[in-house]
């Protein structure tokens, strides 16, 4: 197949990969020419007599290669060779230093235990994947190694991105491996590097070490002591964060760890930009945990929205009052007339503010002026989240996940009963809750 055509009677160049085929001049160019070749088919017409010809490599080479056209279910337009040989003059030869890493990955897989294989074609539907070299992991994992030594598309359906994600969406991971340091810097799928080496250096059976594409990930607390600048912008934040860090690995290992689940993909966002590198599980499983903050819990309904006017007619039915009691205007919020004293006189008591009632007896203050209970179901959540960053066992860390998910829905609970009598926002209370006991330090003086 080739992307370009040579009309022999138009004598003009066709590009497939443009709706116009790099025409505009001549709308419904491709209708026209496809509806002709059709024709030419149902006459039984043999291609070398038609009109098309290939216009890319075998014409580069003086070579007259017939070709025909035909349809994708998909609507993808392709121009078939009608000779194999000339189809086989597109392909790239296979250059020794590509071998040589398919043998070592074959050899390194081996020595862990997991088969696999190399060329191998997955069918998809009506197309198919072709894998450089696909190895079989454990627990049905299946890791599809792309050896990248030559050029390399960004855009198109045989870019390196529309490859990856082709084989991702039917069950295989995908893992480049390149030699060219302008791919490692690359986010298109995972890249990982080594040197730029010989065939027999590749082949052997000593130390390949990958120098671009493993990182390891360094958690820390944004506090006064941290050695990084807070990710989010501001100057001490009071959360956890995760730098990635390059690190070496071997090329056999991470064959082996791949097939085994124990170096797994990753997607990690900086900014405006989305870096895919690989980690150990362990670190991933840590940065998930580190993503699933107790802030991303399903959120509580706000009681302070203010509610909405009815739909229902408004009735004439006077408000219940108590007898002789005087007519009071409508009530206007606290927040726009402070409450005054009236002055006393001989005949009635002095006038207290209204307030709204407070229910049970008046909890215990923190310093900070928020209840101590609500303090202190913070402090278990915060302590309840660190262990379980603490543990590695994926059993234990289920268990204390559902703990620590219980303690902050408990947080969540106590901040709105608290709030709601108060007249207070929700949210600004639970912004106060976290900057007292994750930065006692700055603690303001004036309560909430």
């Amino acid at each position: 197949m080739a992307n370009i055509v040579w009309h022999t009677k138009l004598r003009i160049h066709l590009d497939l990969n443009k709706d116009d085929l790099g025409h505009e001049e001549h709308p419904g160019l491709w209708d026209m020419i496809y509806q002709m070749d059709r024709m030419y088919a149902a006459r039984g017409v043999p291609v070398a007599e038609r009109d098309l010809r290939c216009g890319g490599v075998c014409q580069d080479a003086g070579v007259d290669a017939p070709m025909y056209l035909r349809m994708r279910a998909n609507g993808r337009r392709e121009a078939v060779h009608e000779r194999r040989e000339d189809e086989e003059r597109h392909t790239v030869p296979v250059s020794d230093e590509h071998k040589a890493y398919q043998e070592r990955i074959l050899r390194a897989a081996g020595e862990g235990g997991f088969h696999g294989d190399s060329e191998v074609r997955t069918r998809v539907g009506r197309s198919w994947i072709q894998t450089d070299t696909l190895v079989e992991g454990a627990d049905g994992l299946r890791i599809g190694w792309e050896v990248q030594l030559s050029s390399a598309g960004t855009d198109g359906p045989r870019s390196v991105r529309a490859r990856a994600a082709k084989a991702e969406k039917n069950g295989i991971t995908p893992a480049w491996h390149t030699d060219r340091a302008d791919y490692a810097r690359r986010n298109d799928t995972q890249w990982t590097r080594s040197d730029n080496l010989p065939a027999y250096v590749i082949a052997k059976t000593g130390d390949l070490r990958v120098v671009s594409g493993f990182r390891a990930l360094d958690f820390w607390r944004c506090d006064i002591r941290a050695l990084y600048p807070c990710p989010d912008g501001m100057r001490r934040c009071g959360r956890f964060h995760a730098t990635p860090k390059p690190r070496d690995v071997l090329f056999d290992d991470l064959v082996r760890q791949t097939a085994a689940g124990t170096i797994v993909p990753v997607q990690f966002r900086v900014g405006g930009t989305t870096h895919r590198f690989w980690v150990t599980d362990t670190d991933r499983d840590r940065l998930e945990d580190l993503r699933s903050d107790d802030s991303q819990l399903p959120p509580i309904q706000d009681p302070d929205t203010p509610a909405h006017a009815s739909r229902n007619r408004p009735t004439c039915k006077p408000p219940h009052t108590a007898p002789n009691a005087p007519a009071l205007g409508p009530e206007l919020p606290a927040a726009r007339v402070p409450a005054q004293q009236a002055p006393p006189t001989a005949e009635t008591e002095p006038v207290q503010p209204v307030t709204r009632p407070q229910p049970g007896p008046h909890p215990t203050l923190h310093p900070s002026g928020l209840p101590e209970e609500l303090v202190a179901l913070q402090q278990a959540a915060d302590e309840a989240h660190r262990q379980l960053q603490r543990l590695d066992d994926h059993e234990e860390r289920d268990r204390q996940r559902r703990v620590w998910r219980d303690a902050a829905a408990a947080v969540q609970v106590a901040v709105t009963q608290y709030a709601r009598p108060k007249g207070l926002n929700r949210y600004e209370v639970e912004k106060r809750l976290r900057q007292v006991v994750r930065r006692p330090e700055t603690q303001p003086g004036a309560p909430v």
